[in-house]
């Protein structure tokens, strides 16, 4: 008889967990609960389009060797770090080995595989083709999960100078300029310029900051609250999409998104008709959704997609059109909206390129010169008192 430790949510999922691989349990008994784990915080435990990724791409190259569903999702339970996903890979195993089809296994998990992942699984089981479905969603979820990362480090750098400039100025008012004020009661001279600009600043804190920092707090409790419920999300997606710079990046986005989840499951098999329907979920900006089902009644009622885009100049670029009715008539629509993804792409690089590079040394000449203000206010009145001792 053996004792040991498992980690796991539950007991019947530890029990489940251990007979995965080959040990019978006759007793479990729950540990104390801790804070620390990582189980514990929701974040954590989140299923990242990453690690869907990896799974999706091991799972297709597994099954492409010929090794079994469920001994490959074994070996993927195994090895995968994430704790909840770990058990959830598990339960799926289990679903298999009752009978189930792996699309039907997987649809009892829908935080984790969402009706676009469900559909393509089933359109590779119907048309024998897993391993090349499993393919595309790992192409899908990586060029996604590169998006978001290249958004997320556009704007580490810049928050990272905001941070350090605002301890700066926050050191300056509560620590150096009440020393200063008292300094310059003692000096009979009239402060310099910059120095009367940062004494006012300090005295308006002294009297508003409190108000001024409530007020910016409710200002941002208002505005998460009303951009969360129905109406307040609309007036957000049409906003970000005409602010000068970020909407043309957000549109880009949107269009790859659209262009890539109708492309990959037209390639897999799935009618446009039913593309067009999955999609919709794809595309999180209330006027591309919108857009997405005009398309798709308009097409239920026998037109083309490229004529439902030309009327939505303002959302698809003439681009876009051309390359969509070429790839109608020419019934290559998939490799062409491909095509669209790929240009899209390089352009949202460059754009991202493009940001970093001007920001950088933009917000070091702000930071530089606002450190330079700080500094001449500050020395400026300490030299002029020490030349009149």
């Amino acid at each position: 008889m053996e004792t040991g430790t498992v980690e796991a949510s539950s007991k019947e999922a530890a029990a489940v967990l251990l007979q995965k691989y080959n040990i019978f349990v006759t007793a479990i008994k729950e540990d104390a609960p801790s804070i620390l784990r990582p189980e514990s915080l929701a974040f954590m435990s989140k299923v990242s389009k990453k690690d869907l990724a990896i799974f999706s791409r091991q799972l297709s190259i597994m099954l492409q060797s010929r090794v079994p569903v469920v001994q490959s999702l074994s070996s993927l339970a195994i090895q995968t770090e994430n704790q909840s996903f770990k058990e959830k890979i598990v339960k799926i195993s289990q679903l298999i080995e009752e009978g189930n089809p792996l699309s039907q296994a997987f649809s009892a998990f829908p935080e984790v595989f969402d009706e676009f992942y469900i559909s393509l699984i089933k359109t590779g089981e119907a048309s024998g083709k897993i391993t090349e479905s499993l393919t595309y969603l790992s192409d899908h979820l990586e060029r996604e999960h590169d998006i978001a990362a290249q958004i997320k480090g556009a704007l580490i750098y810049p928050a990272l100078v905001i941070v350090v400039l605002s301890a700066v100025i926050l050191i300056v008012m509560f620590f150096l300029m009440p020393r200063l004020v008292d300094l310059l009661q003692q000096a009979s001279r009239e402060p310099p310029f910059f120095t009367m600009l940062m004494l006012n600043f300090y005295q308006f804190l002294q009297h508003y900051g409190l108000i001024i920092i409530a007020g910016f707090f409710f200002l941002i409790l208002f505005l998460v609250f009303y951009f969360s419920t129905k109406e307040g999300r609309k007036v957000y997606d049409k906003i970000i999409l005409e602010i000068p710079f970020v909407g043309g990046f957000f549109k880009k986005m949107f269009l790859i998104r659209f262009a890539e989840s109708v492309a990959t499951l037209v390639t897999a098999g799935l009618s446009v008709n039913n593309a067009l329907k999955i999609s919709r979920n794809s595309v999180n900006n209330h006027l591309y959704k919108e857009l997405l089902i005009e398309i798709e009644n308009k097409v239920s009622d026998g037109e083309k997609i490229s004529s439902v885009l030309v009327n939505h100049p303002k959302l698809v670029p003439p681009f876009v059109v051309q390359m969509v009715q070429v790839g109608e008539e020419t019934g290559r629509l998939g490799k062409n909206l491909m095509e669209i993804v790929n240009f899209y792409q390089k352009e949202i690089d460059r754009a991202v390129a493009t940001f970093t590079a001007l920001l950088e040394p933009g917000l070091i000449i702000v930071l530089g010169i606002v450190v330079a203000i700080i500094a001449v206010s500050v020395i400026e009145p300490l030299y002029g008192s020490l030349g009149a001792i």
